[in-house]
C-alpha cells in the first residue's frame, strides 16, 4: 500500500516537473538564437546571432564571418565588433586616451 502511494506521488511529480523542462529548454533555444551587446565607449549597440558550434558558441560577424564566442558572446561580441580598436589598445596597455 505504501509503496502504490509513493510511486503514484513521484508519478504526480514528474508530470508536474515535464512542463517545467519544457518551457526551460524552449527559453534556452530562444537565448541561443542572438545576441545583443552595447559599446562601453559610446560606439552604438549591436545584435547578431549566434549558434552552436562543435565546443562552443559562435557568433556572426556583420561581415559574415563566424567567430567562436569563448566563454561569454556578449562580451565577445562587444570586444570584436563594437569596441575592437579600444580592445587592442587595453589589451596593449596603452592608456593614452
Amino acid at each position: 500500500m505504501v509503496s502504490r502511494v509513493v510511486l503514484s506521488m513521484v508519478a504526480a511529480l514528474v508530470m508536474i516537473a515535464a512542463p517545467g523542462a519544457a518551457d526551460a529548454q524552449s527559453a534556452r533555444e530562444t537565448r541561443e538564437g542572438r545576441v545583443s551587446a552595447c559599446s562601453t565607449y559610446g560606439n552604438g549597440c549591436v545584435t547578431v546571432p549566434i549558434r552552436r558550434a562543435q565546443y562552443d558558441y559562435e557568433l556572426r560577424m556583420p561581415s559574415g564571418s563566424w567567430v567562436s564566442c569563448r566563454m561569454d558572446c556578449k562580451s565577445a561580441l562587444r570586444e570584436e565588433v563594437l569596441d575592437f580598436w579600444e580592445t587592442l589598445r587595453e589589451r596593449s596597455g596603452d592608456r593614452s586616451r
